[in-house]
């Protein structure tokens, strides 16, 4: 049998500021809930990752990266075959590093720092080009936007079951005011709670978990009609239009943009 720690280990747990490892996997492999001693940048530069933790969900389509940060514990789902690559970070590698889990950009020249990071012998000196190429990585990591790809979930009881209902049926219908009456409060309740523990209305949450839900299938190839019925639209274009607006491409160009020049 088999007792040899996991190839990772050689890495988030590493003394350097930055080490960087690639990892493939197949379409529907799920890691696990498991933590990192140091922070780690996640890219995949093929296929989606759908990231969870205790405080939500995160969807994460090709030339965006999710920061976990350290000990955070996480598990990672593969939609479609899935070409990983990471870079974990000591958390005192760099000031300002985020705090929070989120997805971000990545830049041309971050993905390729990323890359040529993988190939970069360990140990490595601070004083030699590896090690400059290292301090590029975090000081580029620093200039990245955040995106607006996470659906956080709820720790109220009653936001508990409307969540995991539309998480699990996203073309659910129900009303705040019908939702309301099945858990015997008072619309007004069902709203405040939302925008206190989710930072957004009972309306705008269900969209951002109706908008992931698509991503996920579009990685899967589906057709746009398809997916617009299956989350509950009324038509393609309403679909389409909400997408855009959210994203700032139209579904049709989204996956083409994000996988264009993916090796």
């Amino acid at each position: 049998m088999d007792v040899s720690p996991p190839r990772y280990t050689q890495f988030d747990r590493s003394a350097l500021p930055v080490t960087a490892m690639a990892t493939d996997f197949p379409n529907g492999h799920n890691t696990g809930h498991h933590r990192h001693p140091n922070a780690q940048l996640i890219h995949a530069v093929h296929g989606v990752m759908v990231v969870s933790t205790e405080q939500g969900l995160w969807v994460v389509p090709p030339t965006r990266a999710i920061w976990m940060p350290p000990d955070m514990p996480h598990q990672l789902r593969m939609v479609g075959e899935v070409k990983m690559r990471a870079a974990f970070i000591r958390p005192d590698a760099s000031p300002h590093l985020p705090t929070q889990c989120s997805v971000i950009g990545i830049s041309a020249l971050l993905r390729e720092l990323i890359l040529a990071a993988i190939d970069v012998p360990l140990p490595y000196s601070p004083d030699t080009r590896d090690g400059r190429l290292m301090r590029l990585l975090l000081d580029e990591l620093r200039l990245v936007p955040t995106l607006p790809l996470h659906l956080p979930h709820p720790t109220d009881p009653r936001l508990r079951l409307i969540g995991q209902t539309l998480t699990r049926e996203p073309h659910d219908r129900t009303t705040a005011a019908e939702w309301a009456q099945r858990l015997g409060v008072d619309p007004k309740t069902i709203h405040r709670l939302f925008l206190r523990e989710m930072g957004m209305t009972f309306g705008q949450w269900r969209q951002q978990a109706r908008l992931l839900a698509a991503l996920e299938m579009l990685a899967c190839q589906a057709k746009i009609v398809d997916v617009a019925l299956e989350l509950g639209y009324g038509s393609p274009s309403a679909f389409a239009t909400m997408f855009k607006r959210q994203f700032g491409v139209a579904p049709s160009a989204f996956f083409v943009e994000t996988m264009a020049g993916q090796p």
